[in-house]
């Protein structure tokens, strides 16, 4: 008995050989599997790399990069198999640990706010809405907003405050985009059964316009499930005359813009397609670090990997009341009274 407990003692352990990831495959396959290009992997892994390297090297300990490229891996897909499935050499289980570890890292106000960014800059304002003047000559616009639902698996506590209108269990993102697809502002803390306007209603961009912290003239973009107010305009759900008919056409073609971003940011990072199956917190993480990685995608000029950039995405916004029900949602009046203003200084017919 002894002798074999000896030489368990001295049995080495074995481990998986793991690849040289970012020198084996290049940029265009990198983008494929992770999203990412060799030089937006190296940049993200520097900013992290403090937060997730090993304090020792004992046990095999996983390298910065590999943590990253996990990380990245089950964004893209989903899934956990992926992850140890690329020849990175990592169990399932220690994949788990690494993933968690280094959303932790990335999810810091830090980091967000380095590629989620509001334009509060006059240059960067009048650029935002003259992009978005060229798709349908619709005045003001900086951003255009809806929410989306991300599927979850049902939580151990309020259960019922995440099954949405669906009766499926969710949470419901706030996202704005610009014209260029890239995202201007996201929240995703709140429980499937909430709806946008209640959102909308507590969140800080809001607080921002009422406190004139944005110029006036600047008004985001969605839809009727939205309360009309001078810094979100809404359609008219009965449009009574061609300039609000006029109006309307334009809205809905300006505002396509969010449901195509939503559509990408999807298509780029799987994990938000299926059912996520964490817990609320996680999932928050998971969402607003895909927001922060889909803007440096953006930035980095990366193509989705299908090569498609536009998609239109599915349930993207909720239920749209109607506008007697709208003020029992705390649309105020003087917002209605701005859009018929608005319609006709700028949706007047040419003579």
């Amino acid at each position: 008995m002894e002798g074999q407990q000896q030489v368990r003692a001295r049995r080495r352990r074995l481990y998986r050989e793991r690849k040289d990831i970012l020198n084996l495959y290049d940029d265009s396959e990198l983008v494929k599997r992770y999203r990412l290009d060799r030089g937006g992997i190296i940049l993200i892994t520097d900013f992290v790399r403090d937060a997730i390297t090993s304090p020792t090297n004992r046990s095999n300990a996983i390298s910065a990069e590999m943590k990253v490229l996990t990380t990245l891996r089950y964004l893209a897909t989903g899934k956990m198999q992926p992850c140890n499935g690329d020849d990175m050499g990592i169990a399932q289980p220690t994949a788990s640990k690494v993933i968690s570890q280094t959303l932790n890292a990335l999810a810091t106000p830090a980091f967000i706010s380095r590629y989620i960014q509001f334009p509060t800059q006059q240059n960067d304002i009048r650029q935002t809405q003259a992009t978005f003047r060229e798709i349908a000559n619709f005045p003001g616009v900086v951003g255009a907003i809806d929410g989306t639902h991300i599927r979850i698996v049902a939580p151990k506590e309020y259960e019922a405050e995440y099954i949405n209108r669906k009766n499926y269990h969710s949470i419901n993102v706030q996202v704005v985009f610009d014209a260029s697809y890239k995202i201007l502002d996201v929240v995703a803390n709140w429980p499937g059964s909430v709806h946008d306007s209640r959102i909308w209603s507590e969140c800080g961009l809001k607080e921002d316009f009422e406190r004139g912290f944005l110029p006036g003239g600047c008004h985001l973009i969605g839809d009727s499930g939205y309360p009309c107010q001078p810094w979100l305009m809404t359609p008219y759900l009965q449009p009574r005359t061609e300039e609000q008919a006029t109006y309307n056409r334009a809205h809905k073609c300006t505002r396509c813009v969010v449901e195509r971003g939503i559509g990408q940011l999807k298509r780029r990072f799987h994990v938000l397609h299926g059912e996520i199956r964490v817990d609320p917190v996680k999932t928050t993480k998971i969402v607003m670090v895909c927001a922060a990685l889909h803007n440096l995608c953006k930035e980095r000029n990366l193509q989705l990997p299908d090569g498609q950039d536009i998609d239109l995405q599915q349930d993207v916004h909720e239920d749209q009341p109607d506008e007697a029900n709208a003020f029992r949602h705390g649309e105020a009046r003087d917002g209605l009274l701005f859009r018929d203003h608005f319609v006709n200084l700028y949706f007047q017919p040419e003579q």
